[in-house]
């Protein structure tokens, strides 16, 4: 995944739909504001500590021995088509090498590489037959999961995407492969909310990047969703993109859902 496709604190307060985002009917779907999440407690010393039966988020959520489920897989948003515009310079580097060799680069050419062109208009502007040039699928599919665990009163609503950028593009012959071909690389981004209620055992999320007491969050039980903050949200998608590999039932609902 390139950097432009990692999630950022700024697309962290992304809102699903109410209706369409609910949790397993045991569960609230309500969401109440990040404020709720409050700060673990601390020792004599001032030092944040975790109690030794304390669930940490992320690791639950990566832990395959967790009898994890998948509720309401679905697509808020979806987009794949072949009029959308492309800067002159994607067209030109789709083109076979030995028809680059034919047709260089020209300071006339070098000064269109950010004009927004059709495949029909880049063909015209190198000189070539505009079947040289291959329209691409552009693609972008949003969408949002629950993952949920009955035994430890879990749920954790995520969203994932193809790609961070306005589409990717594909160059396939078909609507139905360029999906497939997008999806190779499919992760995780945006907000995440947690619907913990189990009030026997604690709840904490811990983003290593910050130092205390940032770095611990303690979130208690209730009835609702609580939105994590950006930091902590960050933290545990990042945690979800490095095992995701491991994580096989995430991406069988997600292609189940592209299906």
């Amino acid at each position: 995944m390139d950097s432009s496709t990692l999630p950022t604190q700024s697309n962290m307060n992304e809102t699903p739909t109410n209706a369409d985002n609910l949790a397993p009917k045991s569960l609230s779907e309500n969401v109440v504001p990040t404020n709720s999440v409050h700060g673990s407690t601390e020792n004599e010393n001032g030092v944040q500590t975790i109690e030794p039966n304390a669930i940490i988020l992320a690791e639950a959520l990566t832990d395959k021995t967790i009898s994890w489920q998948i509720h309401n897989c679905k697509i808020t948003k979806k987009t794949i088509t072949q009029d959308l515009l492309l800067p002159f310079l994607y067209h030109y580097d789709s083109l076979d090498e030995s028809i680059k060799a034919a047709y260089p680069l020209t300071p006339a050419l070098l000064a269109q590489f950010n004009t927004p062109m059709t495949t029909h208009e880049a063909a015209t502007l190198i000189g070539i037959n505009k079947d040289a040039l291959s329209d691409p699928w552009h693609v972008k599919i949003i969408g949002s999961l629950v993952v949920f665990s009955e035994a430890l009163q879990l749920a954790v609503r995520l969203h994932w995407t193809n790609t961070g950028k306005e589409t990717q593009q594909v160059y396939t012959k078909n609507e139905a492969e360029a999906v497939v071909a997008a999806f190779k690389d499919w992760q995780f981004f945006g907000r995440v909310d947690v619907l913990y209620k189990n009030d026997k055992q604690t709840l904490v999320s811990i983003d290593e990047q910050q130092s205390q007491p940032e770095s611990l969050l303690t979130i208690n039980a209730r009835s609702d969703y609580q939105q994590l903050l950006p930091a902590h949200a960050l933290a545990a998608i990042a945690k979800l993109e490095a095992d995701k590999a491991d994580l096989t039932w995430f991406d069988k609902a997600i292609l189940a859902r592209l299906e």
